[in-house]
């Protein structure tokens, strides 16, 4: 009787009670269903804000638009890095169930103040009197209270985004074929539902923020983020919890430390030479414990990349706690081994940033009327969220099939694959993007408008073009990033290892303020203006930025090729 209870739990697994997880009854599609519902909810409640937070800080902050951009860039960059925390003390201390609640808890306080600021006069600045005077800018009061509120919803934020993807793909068997496909239809699923709450985010929510205010925009969002509790606690009793195993950092560190300062002389491979080479009178508990590791850990288990790392199995550590087994010296190589991959994406997520602001920029110089209806400049992600809706169960239900026929394999199309489609796909962008840009200009040179705040006879279908392939690039990059980490890294560090999929986001949204400072010091040397400062986006030189984007991301292809062609994935060790 009791080894068929032990037959029936889910290992290393509890429910939210802290008792041991079973077998039919917690984890499967059903339990994720939750999770991808509450994603909508969620990033509704985040993209809401960040889409339209430009147009915010100009109008009603008084923020200039580089200042505004960067200030969003730095938002939403920060945000997502913070993923990193919440997926550390998701694999460390906590399970991924109780660090949603907590972050969602703290978004939900972040949404309030900046509610509270947006419905209250006398929190920012006056409006504008168009009279010739410069708009009075925010007090040192006004500022904290904006950027407090800020960064509190980017910590939620980043606690969500570093648990709740891990939380959803841990309730499927990876022991079964059938397990791992359900799991990269979750993957697929939670990108469609990210782009669901989008959806709303850019056209419902956005029209409230511009036409009712922005104290109605904030308190939408907090209601949703708010709300996004309860249906969350609704799957408790199906959901299936991995039970922390301690500080992931801590066995990365070890391995590495162990590695380099290990002694020259090897262990061997026996007990009795183990203990010798101790040296003079070691401590015995000491020779105990190496002897029992020696035992468990056989160096010809090791694998031949990364070999320096083998030192710290196959020679004597300096200190006890130093002491490593093959499985850690293993785990650490695969995270190291996908560092790489990461890093190429961060040019990609560059890309992304101008999503949020140069392009809700140029969008707000041009004719946003279709027929009677005027669309705000903040709704132009509705393109890329509607063909990503479109695109991934068409992906999910008939390319992977196919691929999966033609190719005879389990993946299909494998994860690397699917990230180098969304790099090409952001090179293509780019391109675009700079080609509308010169187009929009001509048009303002055309009719005299280039010191004019009136919209350019041009319609903002243009900008739709750059938009539609980065929403693509976005689709293939960022389902095939989240699988690949969660499938690929051990499973102690999964959260981690997910968390990396924002903070390649994180980067490039940082990457893309530094690069505007680095081309504005470039640029506006002598007599020369930079290319992306002053109040009139029709002054700047955007097409040039855009053109550097598009080299700059071609190299970055080439890098990520490199990479990807000596990759080889753990199950199955095929290369990338």
């Amino acid at each position: 009787m009791e080894e068929g209870r032990e037959l029936e739990r889910w290992e290393g697994y509890v429910d939210w009670r802290n008792r041991p997880a079973v077998r039919k009854k917690h984890g499967g599609m059903l339990a994720a269903s939750f999770v991808l519902v509450v994603e909508v909810m969620e990033n509704l409640a985040f993209l809401a804000n960040a889409s339209n937070l430009v147009t915010y800080l100009m109008g009603f902050m008084h923020f200039s638009p580089s200042k505004s951009a960067t200030t969003v860039t730095n938002f939403m960059g920060t945000a997502f890095l913070l993923a990193l925390l919440g997926g550390f003390l998701s694999d460390a201390f906590f399970t991924t169930y109780v660090i949603y609640l907590i972050s969602a808890g703290i978004e939900f306080l972040g949404l309030v103040i900046l509610t509270i600021q947006a419905k209250i006069p006398s929190l920012k600045p006056p409006e504008c009197t168009n009279q010739g005077s410069p708009c009075q800018s925010v007090t040192s009061s006004q500022a904290a209270m904006l950027f407090g509120g800020l960064y509190l919803t980017a910590l939620g934020i980043g606690g969500i985004k570093g648990s709740l993807p891990p939380h959803g793909a841990e309730q499927f068997d990876e022991d079964t074929v059938q397990g791992r496909k359900a799991r990269s239809t979750f993957f697929n699923y939670f990108v469609f539902c990210l782009s669901c709450g989008g959806l709303i985010a850019v056209t419902f929510v956005v029209w409230v923020e511009d036409n009712k205010g922005w104290q109605w925009g904030f308190g939408i969002s907090t209601i949703t983020i708010l709300l996004s509790i309860p249906v969350f606690l609704m799957g408790s009793p199906l959901y299936r919890n991995k039970i922390p195993t301690g500080s992931p950092l801590t066995t990365i560190a070890k391995v590495l430390t162990a590695a380099i300062f290990s002694h020259q002389t090897p262990q061997g491979m026996t007990n009795t030479n183990a203990v010798v080479d101790c040296g003079p009178s070691p401590d015995t508990n000491y020779k105990e414990e190496l002897n029992q590791t020696v035992t468990k850990t056989n160096p010809l288990d090791l694998s031949n990349e990364l070999t320096f790392l083998n030192r710290a199995v196959e020679r004597q550590p300096i200190n006890k706690f130093l002491l490593c087994t093959t499985e850690e010296v293993e785990d650490v190589k695969v995270v190291l081994k996908v560092i790489p991959i990461f890093l190429s994406t961060i040019m990609l997520n560059c890309c992304l940033a101008q999503l949020s602001t140069f392009s809700v920029e140029q969008a707000a110089t041009m004719d946003t009327r279709v027929g009677s209806l005027t669309v705000p400049p903040a709704s132009l992600p509705i393109f890329p969220v509607t063909f990503i809706m479109l695109l991934a169960p068409v992906y999910d239900h008939v390319i992977l099939p196919f691929m999966r026929r033609f190719t005879k394999t389990e993946m299909g199309i494998t994860h690397l694959q699917r990230i180098g489609t969304g790099l090409v796909l952001s090179i293509i962008a780019m391109a675009i993007a700079a080609v509308v840009e010169v187009k929009r200009k001509r048009v303002a040179t055309h009719e005299g408008l280039l010191d004019s705040t009136e919209p350019l006879p041009i319609s903002f279908f243009w900008i739709a073009l750059q938009y539609l392939f980065l929403g693509s690039a976005d689709l293939f990059t960022l389902a095939g990033l989240l699988e690949f980490f969660f499938s690929e890294a051990p499973a102690k560090m999964r959260s981690l290892a997910t968390s990396l999929s924002w903070a390649s986001l994180a980067l490039g949204y940082y990457l893309s303020s530094v690069l505007v400072e680095i081309v504005n010091s470039a640029t506006g040397k002598g007599s020369h203006a930079p290319w992306l400062k002053g109040s009139n986006l029709n002054h700047y030189r955007l097409e040039r930025f855009y053109w550097l984007m598009c080299v700059l991301s071609s190299v970055n292809y080439l890098n990520f090729l490199f990479w990807a062609f000596r990759y080889r994935y753990i199950r199955s060790g095929t290369k990338g």
